[in-house]
């Protein structure tokens, strides 16, 4: 009863400061939906913190093109030129107004938030592989096995190499493979783990952003029809259906529509998944708010609620965060695979 006591004690001493907080944000709606993509979307600063409504967040450069002039600029989201504006219509994306009272999009080759996450997980799996790599060079593999860390990373190299990408493509062909394939899981593995971590350097939505999903799809296409054999093509264009099927064409234009389909359904599948689980914990982080706002009954409901939701979705999205590079790489691989179907008598 006392250890009871002493919790409920400990959660009104935690909670207060949040309902200190809603009360004196009662005068405004919270926007759920507004706030969860707010979050989710790119930006061109990394937003650490706010007190009192002063932000703390480190700008990030910004490398814009004038369409009128053609004159390059490098500023920072403070420092926009005159001409430029962000519009909230379009995300927050850098828009530049025209002579003639129209606004175009200028060419942006901005460092975004998603960026910089990119370039950090570059960073850490570069430390990763090299710490590896060392490893290997002061220790004869044939003989010391190697543990810990090492001995992980080479668990799940040997895993997926073995179960999904030689298993899938097949023993002829899976070697040119390989190193696209399993730099593409090591990829999506650690953005999605840093994608949990809620402050710097983690947080971004990348693998939630279509564009990046889009090219990781894209990589997948180029490598099944650019290196796909004469059966491959043969299925598409002449498969073995009736000659009526054929003759129509029915079947050719299926099997011509199922190149595209296959990585716009890698694509679909990424983005969905990672955007849906960061929506999820970033809803139930806004509920806590929204439950102080309510009153102290509603609140101290409501933050239970979502924090025990939150401890559960946390959990799962770890869970998910290696299902869904695991799933990437092995319809990969199952795709590249039928690309180099052996001549059947």
């Amino acid at each position: 009863m006392k250890q009871l006591k002493s919790i409920c004690l400990l959660l009104m001493l935690t909670l207060t400061p949040m309902s200190m907080l809603a009360n004196e944000q009662q005068g405004e709606e919270l926007n759920i939906p507004e706030v969860v993509l707010e979050h989710l979307a790119d930006a061109y600063e990394w937003h650490i913190a706010s007190y009192e409504g002063k932000h703390l967040s480190i700008p990030l450069p910004i490398i814009i093109r004038s369409e009128q002039t053609g004159e390059w600029f490098f500023c920072t989201e403070h420092s926009l030129p005159q001409g430029f504006f962000f519009n909230e219509e379009a995300h927050g994306k850098i828009y530049e107004q025209m002579a003639d009272g129209s606004s175009v999009r200028p060419l942006d080759l901005s460092i975004t938030r998603n960026v910089l996450q990119i370039w950090i997980v570059v960073a850490v799996l570069l430390a990763i592989f090299l710490c590896c790599a060392r490893w290997y060079k002061k220790h004869d593999k044939t003989s010391n096995a190697p543990g810990g860390f090492v001995g992980a990373v080479e668990m799940l190299v040997v895993m997926i190499n073995d179960d999904v990408i030689k298993s899938s493509i097949g023993e002829k062909h899976y070697k040119p493979y390989a190193p696209y394939l399993l730099t593409v899981f090591f990829f999506i593995l650690v953005t999605n783990l840093v994608g949990l971590l809620p402050i710097f350097p983690g947080g971004a939505n990348v693998t939630g952003n279509i564009n990046i999903t889009f090219f990781l799809a894209f990589c997948t296409f180029l490598a099944i029809n650019l290196f796909g054999n004469k059966e491959y093509w043969k299925e598409i264009f002449w498969p073995d259906v009736p000659i009526f099927l054929k003759a129509i064409p029915v079947m050719p234009a299926i099997e011509l529509f199922g190149v595209f389909t296959k990585p716009f359904a890698l694509m679909i599948r990424l983005f969905a998944n990672m955007m849906a689980g960061h929506a999820v914990i970033l809803s139930f982080t806004c509920v806590i708010f929204l439950g102080w706002s309510m009153g102290v009954g509603y609140g101290l409901g409501l933050n239970l609620f979502s924090i025990v939701m939150l401890l559960f979705m946390n959990a799962l999205e770890l869970l998910v965060a290696f299902v869904q590079a695991y799933v990437f790489t092995m319809l990969s691989a199952v795709f590249i695979g039928l690309a180099h179907k052996d001549h059947e008598e």
